[in-house]
């Protein structure tokens, strides 16, 4: 009743403004998370797939109905600098509760590697799931990369490039289908410095763009965006959902009017779910897509 009676303008800001407090820290992603019921679903913490402290996850399985089940490896966001699978609870529980085994892992970030040490350790993530996807009810040939902001990224190439799932004794025929949360895909020139670092390696050219590596042969891609991101610019998933329609690869696109960075994200819990029907539209598309060949 609160909340009602605040101008709209208002609550738009107050909403982006607890959305990104809440996301802030562990502390407060924990009230986050704790919004979400469990609906049967059970949890598992800090699995190792690899070597070293950043190389492990979380699993998310859903009670009631016997498997296999989809399989979601969801990869969160912060720049390539930040993040911890513990904070997206509140992601991968309501997917769990729809039907789905959903994994998330850690993995190295930036001083620690850089481009493509990020892609490579997503991709033994995803090669560890399908691996292991009978003992967790799940169907290795229905698999999803599900990603956010700098996730987004990182499943937008490990489904356009197929170099970092073959290291990991993976093709890219075995993904089903990849969804794209806020994204960027295509931003040359790099010029934000806390990023330049990052991509170093390949320096500020075309190698580290989703949209180089567009062939027409991608899984099915649904790329999602709000048109009031003033982080990652929607231009990114237009520019790639044209780019793979072009060339003739299966892609949907949806841009959410008044949508934010990280509205998209925290749109996935009931408290937030109102301002658009993100986990809706994920859930449909997962619904839809056919076993990988």
């Amino acid at each position: 009743m609160i909340l009602s009676r605040v101008p709209p303008p208002k609550l738009s800001s107050l909403v982006a403004a607890l959305c990104t407090v809440l996301l802030a820290g562990c502390s407060a992603a924990g009230l986050l998370n704790a919004t979400v019921q469990r609906n049967g679903v059970t949890v598992e913490h800090g699995i190792a797939y690899g070597d070293g402290p950043r190389r492990v996850l979380d699993i998310y399985r859903p009670g009631g109905a016997a498997g296999p089940h989809p399989l979601v490896v969801f990869l969160y966001g912060g720049s390539w600098r930040t993040g911890n699978r513990e904070t997206y609870g509140f992601v991968a529980m309501p997917l769990a509760a729809r039907g789905a085994v959903v994994v998330v892992p850690d993995y190295r970030l930036y001083p620690e590697t850089a481009f493509p040490g990020f892609l490579q350790d997503n991709a033994q993530a995803i090669a560890w799931a399908v691996a292991h996807a009978g003992a967790l009810g799940a169907d290795p040939q229905r698999v999803f990369i599900v990603g956010h902001s700098a996730g987004a990224y990182n499943a937008a190439m490990l489904a356009l490039d197929g170099r970092w799932l073959a290291q990991a004794g993976l093709d890219r025929a075995q993904i089903t289908g990849m969804v794209g949360l806020a994204g960027p895909y295509d931003f040359l020139p790099i010029t934000d410095p806390d990023i330049i670092p990052v991509f170093a390696p390949v320096g500020d050219g075309p190698a580290s763009q989703p949209v180089t590596y567009v062939d027409g042969r991608n899984p099915p891609l649904l790329l999602l965006a709000g048109d009031a991101d003033q982080r990652v610019r929607p231009r990114n998933t237009r520019s790639l959902a044209a780019r793979v329609a072009a060339a003739g690869g299966p892609v949907q696109s949806r841009i959410y009017p008044g949508l934010g960075h990280i509205g998209i994200v925290t749109a996935f819990t009931p408290l937030f779910r109102w301002r658009a029907p993100v986990l809706d539209d994920v859930w449909r598309f997962i619904a839809a897509q056919r076993p990988a060949a």
